[in-house]
């Protein structure tokens, strides 16, 4: 069943009201269809919609429900990996415009905020990465060091330096990257679905997309009222890929991010906390990311079991995370629990896939899909829209499914134990 509704969050009780958008009644003709109504293919929407091309965007439930409107709204700039290795990985000539592509997400989504007046609560304030041991300051140097050299506003700061920002001697230093900042992360999905609509494409929700195929050199999207036909199909669907297209679900491992809030914090208790607006996430494995919200909320994110129906009862590692942090936000409840997938990869790394003639998706942001699902989708508009992979600064490359996948959420539960341990370790 489709659901009315989305999820109990914090971002579903402040964002912007969202449109009345229709369901898919009938067939309909479209140049480039596009599944999944996150940001990957909201922004997708928009890149292609502006350059003319006449599009329709299907959301099997409401524009943002999946990981776009759940996530916890950071702007982190790069990929999981520092600029030198991924210049190793990609060689001299696309290695550098990887990096730079990775680092300019920033300027991506400020950028799209500040043309289309998305009412988004956007806080360009800065990135902190807090080191929770010597080896991982020692890393976070490096990284720092290796962004400064290619010209990046950032600077490492010493464990008074971090202190002053977050408002915790919890860490002993780290880095300040001010590329990044934060939103609000389901009215910039919400947003950039009806700056897609003004530019003149369709948008239809409650309208999953069951089966795809090709006939006569088109693609063919059945939905349960209507079947949509067009030249280029894309996929943007992360964290909630099912078995549309036959083995993309295995190339990406879903994992659920959790989130809690407090209730905005009176002054006396939340003056210090990250009170120059920087949004913060950790070197632990497990890592704690956090921020406030426009209302001065704090706002924690963790891992937690694969399931869906998480709650107050799940929230034992945020809880434990504030106290340490904050410990004059003892007393103070979690307001809001949330949760959602993002799409973890094997390489780490996000993937850009051409499935077939005409069909590419793009997913497996690992848990940086503010910044990147929106960048991969304006790449994907200009796939569907005739350039050549070679004007990608980013492989385009064929799926390649997980060995042993049915074993694979067995394994990254294993190493969430793991991790956490080893964290707890490092950090004692």
């Amino acid at each position: 069943m489709t659901p009315t509704t989305h999820p109990a969050s914090l971002w579903m009780a402040t964002a912007i009201p969202d449109r009345d958008w229709p369901a898919l009644d009938g067939d309909a003709r479209a140049d480039v269809a596009i599944v999944g109504g996150g940001y990957t293919g909201c922004a997708a929407a928009l890149a292609l919609a502006e350059r003319g091309a006449e599009v329709t965007l299907l959301e099997a439930n409401l524009i943002g429900w999946g990981a776009s409107g759940r996530t916890g709204g950071q702007v982190n700039p790069g990929l999981k990996f520092d600029p030198d290795e991924i210049e190793m990985m990609f060689g001299a000539e696309l290695g550098p415009r990887v990096v730079a592509a990775g680092g300019g997400v920033g300027d991506e989504i400020f950028g799209l905020i500040a043309r289309h007046g998305i009412d988004c609560d956007p806080v360009r304030r800065g990135w902190l990465q807090p080191a929770v041991s010597a080896a991982t300051l020692a890393l976070v140097t490096r990284r720092c060091e290796q962004w400064a050299r290619r010209g990046a506003p950032v600077g490492v700061l010493d464990r008074a330096q971090m202190a002053a920002f977050i408002g915790s001697e919890h860490y002993l230093g780290g880095w300040e990257d001010r590329r990044g900042g934060n939103i609000q992360p389901l009215s910039f999905a919400r947003g950039l679905a009806a700056a897609a609509a003004r530019a003149g494409a369709r948008i239809c929700v409650r309208t999953p997309a069951t089966a795809l195929a090709r006939r006569d050199n088109r693609w063919t999207v059945t939905t349960p009222r209507g079947v949509v036909t067009a030249d280029k199909v894309l996929l943007g669907t992360n964290g909630y890929t099912d078995a549309l297209w036959p083995g993309l679900a295995r190339t990406v491992v879903p994992m659920m991010s959790f989130q809690a809030a407090t209730p905005p914090l009176p002054p006396e208790q939340g003056a210090a906390v990250l009170r120059e607006g920087h949004s913060a996430s950790d070197t632990r494995r497990l890592l704690w990311y956090f921020r406030r919200d426009r209302q001065g909320r704090l706002v924690m994110g963790g891992r937690a079991p694969f399931r869906e129906d998480l709650g107050p009862g799940d929230a034992v590692h945020l809880r434990a995370a504030v106290d340490q942090l904050y410990p004059q936000l003892a007393g103070v409840p979690f307001e809001f629990y949330w949760a959602g997938r993002v799409a973890m990869t094997r390489d780490h790394l996000p993937h850009l896939h051409e499935l077939a003639p005409g069909l590419w998706a793009g997913l497996g942001y690992n848990g940086r899909g503010v910044g990147l699902a929106t960048l991969f989708g304006r790449w994907l508009a200009e796939l569907a829209l005739g350039a050549r992979p070679a004007d990608i600064p980013f492989p385009v490359t064929a799926m390649r499914p997980i060995p042993g996948y049915p074993f694979t959420r067995i394994v990254a539960r294993a190493l969430v134990r793991y991790y956490r341990m080893r964290d707890m370790l490092e950090a004692a």
